[in-house]
């Protein structure tokens, strides 16, 4: 079976989120990020992830039209079945970890990541890259904009992007507010967005200043609904679970690499010149390296 009725189960939670009681919110939010954790969990362990009851997770069941916990999570396992290839051998992850405590951790890593890149990858669906590729490629200016650990990846994007957009700004330029830099944009550019949770307030305030402007407005987040009030033109969402005590941002850099594969594809002939002028520039100015 396909993901179809998996997908239909999600827009329909989509569209009741805000009628939804704040723990049922919180039950569903999680079902909406984590669809294969959801599909694979009992339902004890799903609602220990969650932080709430099972009696929540059936109410939210119920909530949705369903006659109980098992006939929702079924859309989610049929999914499951129809999708769940291995990405690569797990002969490997199985002698890594029998080498001691520290192969074990590096196993768990490697298969964490491994799932990350799958999810994250899977739901950058082509209608929504086709949506992506083409409003940063038709703007007059593209800002991109992001804080803390974020800032880096949207850096690097930028970074590369511009060889194929020559119009694309990192901001804020002077490490002031982004808003500055926003002041005389118009509905002619667009605002790329990175944020993921907590959610700065900065980018955030950012992407609403943008929308007063006219701006379209892109992100990339690891979640659509805390930013669906911001109503933006397109979102890309990565996965981030990780059993460290911090997020991994594979998902999100998984992301802007087929992105950016995306709009040199798009780019054609110039994007090709561009990168080779480029790096004929660097070998002039920097010289050819001796390693």
């Amino acid at each position: 079976m396909s993901t179809t009725q998996q997908n239909r189960v999600l827009a329909n939670m989509h569209a009741q989120y805000s009628h939804l009681a704040p723990t049922l919110q919180l039950a569903a939010k999680y079902v909406i990020d984590h669809p294969a954790d959801f599909g694979i969990d009992p339902i004890r362990t799903t609602a220990e992830k969650i932080g709430v009851s099972t009696y929540s997770l059936v109410r939210l069941s119920k909530e949705l039209g369903y006659p109980g916990f098992e006939e929702f999570r079924d859309p989610f396992r049929r999914a499951l079945r129809s999708t769940s290839k291995p990405i690569i051998s797990s002969n490997w992850l199985d002698e890594l970890s029998a080498q001691g405590p520290t192969g074990v951790t590096l196993a768990n890593s490697a298969e964490n990541s491994m799932s990350i890149l799958k999810h994250s990858l899977r739901q950058m669906t082509p209608e929504t890259s086709e949506k992506f590729v083409a409003v940063l490629t038709n703007a007059r200016t593209v800002y991109v904009t992001a804080t803390s650990t974020s800032y880096a990846l949207a850096y690097y994007f930028q970074h590369i992007a511009r060889l194929v957009l020559p119009n694309v700004q990192f901001i804020p330029r002077d490490m002031a507010n982004p808003i500055v830099d926003l002041n005389f944009a118009d509905n002619r550019d667009v605002l790329l967005a990175i944020t993921v949770n907590p959610y700065s307030q900065i980018t955030v305030n950012a992407c609403k200043f943008a929308r007063e402007k006219g701006l379209k407005l892109l992100i990339i987040t690891d979640s659509n609904l805390p930013l669906a009030e911001l109503e933006p033109d397109a979102v890309l969402t990565a996965e981030m679970e990780s059993p460290y005590i911090f997020a991994c941002y594979l998902g999100v850099i998984a992301i802007l690499e087929s992105l950016l594969h995306l709009l040199v594809i798009a780019g054609g002939d110039t994007a090709a010149e561009n990168i080779k002028s480029y790096r004929n520039l660097k070998a002039k100015i920097d010289g050819t390296s001796p390693f």
